[in-house]
């Protein structure tokens, strides 16, 4: 159809252009109707225009079919098959040889398909984005490592955190001297067995580092029967609900630039983990700790929150404007990259 549309747009220019042309000459009438004269020409007689395609001459300069190939045999010799054009010609040069340019080498072997990258290049391998969900506790845990300052400039403490992403309830945590796949596995496995975690009943998710893709963790999971999943390279996303507990952890007035032993990272992080579970109200899970979501006790804190709403309301219902207040809601669900819905637009790049 567009072709057709294009051929009917220049049927109507031809015919204005030889109309304009009976009163005033082709090249006046294809300057006011801005047509290329040759355009003109070669649209007014296509098979004159084909036939002078297929008639068209060699160039007198251009190389015989012997002697291209006789270069193509030069350029697959074992001598020169390694070689590049240019170091061929300099070569034979030296040797008192002229055969042909270095861009009449290129032209030859690219009429060949003979031309390509013939070094070894990177390739990336496609990443699938992680889509998990989860809709109750101890369904999906995210787990990373983070660097806490030591007493002195390039020493570290290693802090191992897992968090349960429905609730946002640290289940386990570590402070150690180093990051070790064998930490990992042990902090795991005690992890599951404290929530009492049944075989496929878990997802969990990590980051690419060494710890996380380590062969030690990976048999575990396997053991246990526990789904594993890993972000993609490079896309902090993928892993936020972790990389949000490490900034509410380090945020904190009370953190320390510096920790003058492990014991006080350990003891710091015990105080602040009771705190963060049992104490912090989470604006992602209604303002309710993590530890009242993961314990299934959010049903009752709501409920005692809609009863003193009620009765502030019945008190002085003018203050509310006439509505009945409602307490922030647990969501039913939460995502790791939520898929589009089909119906929505995609997002502005």
């Amino acid at each position: 159809l567009p072709d057709a549309s294009r051929s009917r747009e220049r049927d109507e220019v031809m015919k204005m252009t030889e109309s304009l042309a009976k009163t005033v000459n082709v090249k006046q009438a294809c300057a006011a109707l801005a047509v290329p004269r040759a355009s003109f020409y070669r649209w007014k007689d296509p098979a004159e225009d084909d036939r002078e395609e297929n008639q068209r001459s060699v160039p007198p300069l251009a190389l015989s079919d012997e002697e291209e190939r006789a270069v193509l045999e030069i350029l697959h010799s074992d001598r020169f098959v390694d070689q590049a054009p240019l170091e061929v010609y300099n070569t034979l040069l030296d040797e008192g040889h002229y055969l042909c340019s270095v861009r009449t080498m290129y032209r030859i072997l690219e009429k060949h398909e003979e031309v390509r990258e013939r070094r070894n290049q990177l390739s990336h391998p496609h990443y699938q984005k992680p889509e998990l969900l989860a809709e109750a506790p101890n369904q999906l845990w995210t787990w990373d490592i983070t660097k806490l300052k030591g007493p002195a400039k390039w020493t570290y403490y290693y802090l191992y955190v897992i968090l349960d992403v429905f609730s946002r309830y640290v289940v386990g945590w570590m402070v150690a001297h180093r990051e070790l796949s064998s930490l990992a596995q042990k902090l795991i496995e005690q992890t599951c067995e404290k929530q009492k975690i049944l075989p496929g009943q878990l997802t969990i998710h990590a980051d690419r580092g060494s710890s996380m893709k380590s062969k030690p963790v990976a048999f575990l999971m396997a053991d246990m029967g526990i789904t594993k999943s890993h972000s993609r390279p490079y896309v902090s996303n993928d892993n936020p609900y972790s990389e949000s507990q490490f900034k509410t952890l380090k945020y904190r007035p009370e953190f320390p630039e510096r920790f003058g032993a492990i014991f006080d990272a350990r003891l710091f992080c015990q105080t602040f983990f009771r705190w963060y579970n049992s104490e912090h109200y989470h604006s992602g899970i209604g303002f309710l700790t993590p530890e009242d979501v993961h314990y299934g006790r959010a049903d009752q804190v709501i409920k005692e929150r809609q009863a003193v709403l009620m009765a502030a309301y019945e008190i002085h219902p003018e203050r509310f404007k006439g509505k009945l207040p409602q307490p922030a809601a647990l969501p039913p669900a939460v995502w790791i990259n939520k898929p589009a819905s089909p119906n929505s637009e995609p997002a502005l790049q």
